[in-house]
Formats: structure tokens, sequence, C-alpha cells
């Protein structure tokens, strides 16, 4: 079992930063990507941005420039810096990890609990 805890949300005013994390424990036999969804009030989960185990990352176009996904496989942690925020990206932020949990089961997504980021003055 794959189990994903993510921390730094929070409140930030317009123009302001805020710094994701998720971290992926148990059992875990390889990661093959890991991403950041959100979801507003009254809509759908979107996808904003992945990186693939071998550096490669891809952004939503209303996030690119502003967001910076990175990664570090030692620690099997994802990190999201968020820049020049917009009250449009109030939302619930779940971090994504697609892999295997032992070389025997399929590849599957896991996610976090999702954490609220609040841009707002």
């Amino acid at each position: 079992q794959v189990h994903l805890v993510e921390s730094g949300g929070g409140l930030v005013q317009p123009g302001g930063s805020l710094r994701l994390s998720c971290a992926a424990s148990g059992s875990i036999f390889i990661i093959y990507a890991m991403g950041w969804y959100r979801q507003a009030p009254g809509k759908q989960r979107e996808w904003i941005t992945t990186i693939i185990s071998g550096g490669s990352t891809n952004y939503a176009d209303a996030v690119k420039g502003r967001f910076t996904i990175s990664r570090d496989n030692a620690k099997n942690t994802v990190y999201l810096q968020m820049n020049n925020l917009k009250p449009e990206d109030t939302a619930v932020y779940y971090c994504n990890v697609a892999g295997r949990a032992t070389m025997s089961t399929p590849r599957y997504d896991y996610w976090g609990q999702g954490t609220q980021v609040t841009v707002s003055s």
C-alpha cells in the first residue's frame, strides 16, 4: 500500500507564493510519475502538472510560467512551487503518484488527501 501525505497549503494574498509537498511512503516498488491536480468549488478535478521519472515536466496552460514541479527521488517526494498566485488558483490541491506497490501488482494511481489553497486579499 502506498500512502501520500501532503503539506504546505494555506491562505495567501494575490501575487504571493506557496510551496506544496507530497511524500510517498509504504510499499513502493517503482514510481513512474508524480503530479498535482486541483479541484475548485463546483468544478471538476483538473490536472495541472506532471513530472516523470526521467525528470521531464508538463504543465497546464493555466499555471505555465507560474508553477514549478520538482521531485526528490531519494525521498519519494514531489513539490509544487506556486508563484504569482491568483484568486482563480483557489482550490483543493491533490498529489497523484502513478506507480507499483510491488513487482507483481499492476500500475495504479495513488492520491493524497488534498490540501486547501486559498488566494484572497
